[in-house]
């Protein structure tokens, strides 16, 4: 039963975009999958909460007391939501459960110094193993994106992909819906740059 974890300790980086919409791939793939949501304010469970009953089922995973409980039998697959600021205790907590960690990063010198210390922490011997970053809002053809790229391969880690800024992903989150609920021809040029992230967590 595999814990996919998206982390990073900046908000607004676009952690429950990543969380809800792999939990989506997930269901449609017909898997049993829970999405836990760590961060107080409740994003992904609210989201859940506006979820239509005809889509793809994904149930939400309670924390109790801030702390991670053990999930029902039958689950398959597990994604995590965390909050900004996540350190300390709570992080090695999280980290020991976690079979893979996505860390959604925007491409801005302000976010990746934000970052620095938290990816420099993930990127030890055992973090690389399981550890990939996802460009966010990013334009692959910028010098943005290059450097991007550039610092986290210095670390060690792998870049998972790109994903571009489009309101296709707040129009779907308003419906408690994802790429994987709408037709491919809507959101194809979303779910072409999805096909490396949702590969190596399925590894």
């Amino acid at each position: 039963m595999p814990v996919i974890v998206i982390a990073n300790p900046k908000g607004g980086v676009g952690k429950s975009t990543i969380a809800t919409n792999l939990a989506g791939f997930f269901a449609k793939q017909g898997q049993k999958v829970m999405l836990g949501d760590v961060d107080v304010q409740q994003s992904s469970r609210a989201w859940l909460a506006l979820r239509p009953g005809s889509l793809s089922r994904i149930v939400p995973w309670d924390i109790v007391d801030g702390h991670v409980a053990k999930p029902p039998k039958g689950t398959t697959h597990i994604v995590l939501d965390t909050p900004a600021g996540l350190a300390g205790s709570r992080l090695d907590e999280i980290m020991r459960l976690a079979d893979k960690v996505v860390v959604p990063l925007q491409p801005s010198m302000f976010d990746i110094l934000a970052t620095q210390e938290f990816l420099q922490r993930l990127s030890g011997p055992m973090g690389k193993q399981k550890v990939g970053v996802v460009g966010m809002r990013v334009n692959v053809r910028t010098r943005a994106a290059d450097q991007l790229a550039h610092y986290v391969q210095g670390l060690g880690l792998p870049v998972l992909g790109y994903l571009r800024d489009t309101q296709n992903y707040v129009q779907l989150a308003a419906h408690g819906a994802t790429l994987w609920d709408v037709a491919p021809s809507r959101v194809e040029r979303d779910l072409e740059q999805w096909q490396q992230l949702v590969a190596w967590v399925d590894q």
